[in-house]
């Protein structure tokens, strides 16, 4: 069974600038106050991504033993959860933005999004922020989970410890995880954006190119009126966003970290893992510090 470790060579701040830097800067409930007026902004779903690695981060920690160590399996529960726990505390942002982007621009619905707030609440109450939730929730599982236990299984193909890739090498296997796992989710995903935007209230019923009843309906009749392919409608374009965004930001996390490790003098150069000859790499920074004097 293979085990992750916490690498004790950070100190506690500089884990948390990389962790900073990786969910990255300017985004979140910030990045909605933007975009007041704007229904075709595409920065909104960013906070649930950031939100997913604030939790990885957190449900992480509390698998983790007393030795800095985590098993497999429990970094997949541990990605589980996170997402699934992020997913229900975004998931009214996500709505609105769907509402938003599927809306007729010529006779808007939605001034923005604090109307479509106020409007849905009004009209169609408060359970109407989590409709198709379940669906995103079950998504939720295949990408969470599977980001993990991917990457994981990829680290054997290049034969050596992940302490030691290239930056090159983490983004294609961040890349290639995305990819996967977005693909395997993206049925959810399409069945939970039908839910988001159909609604009693709107012209045309939101647009919905479909008529269901519920959950498993809408699985039925997306498949009897497009085929099964049609579950996996604009995965194209979602994959085009979610691949790289995950690339970069992880790539971006490894990049920080190599330069906190050569600033502490584990490292010969911020451009690799080649280790500094003579420091004993099991010391902490502070230890390590105390030593050289």
């Amino acid at each position: 069974m293979a085990t992750w470790k916490r690498d004790s060579r950070l100190t506690g701040s500089q884990r948390l600038l990389c962790a900073g830097l990786k969910l990255g800067p300017g985004e979140g409930l910030g990045g909605l106050r933007d975009h007041v007026g704007a229904p075709q902004s595409s920065r909104v779903p960013m906070c649930r991504h950031q939100s997913l690695a604030t939790f990885i981060a957190t449900f992480v920690m509390l698998f983790t033993d007393n030795s800095g160590q985590i098993t497999q399996w429990d970094a997949i529960m541990a990605g589980s959860l996170a997402g699934m726990v992020s997913t229900i505390v975004t998931y009214p942002t996500d709505l609105i933005k769907t509402r938003l982007t599927v809306q007729n621009m010529l006779e808007p619905s939605y001034r923005g999004i604090f109307h479509a707030f106020s409007t849905i609440y009004q009209q169609e109450g408060l359970l109407a922020f989590y409709r198709g939730v379940s669906m995103t929730v079950l998504g939720a599982v295949p990408f969470s989970a599977g980001s993990l236990l991917v990457y994981v299984n990829l680290e054997k193909i290049w034969h050596g410890p992940r302490s030691q890739f290239s930056v090159l090498q983490n983004f294609a296997n961040i890349c290639l995880a995305a990819a996967v796992t977005q693909t395997l989710s993206f049925p959810f995903d399409t069945v939970k954006r039908k839910m988001q935007a159909h609604s009693l209230y709107l012209p045309h019923h939101g647009g919905v190119d479909v008529h269901f009843s519920g959950v498993v309906d809408c699985f039925r009749q997306i498949i009897k009126t497009q085929g099964v392919l049609g579950l996996w409608n604009g995965l194209t374009a979602s994959l085009l966003k979610i691949v790289p965004y995950f690339g970069i930001m992880c790539s971006t996390f490894e990049c920080c970290k190599r330069f906190c490790l050569y600033q502490n003098g584990y490292i010969v150069s911020p451009l690799g893992y080649q280790l500094t000859p003579g420091v004993d790499q099991s010391l902490q920074p502070q230890e390590l510090r105390e030593l050289k004097k």
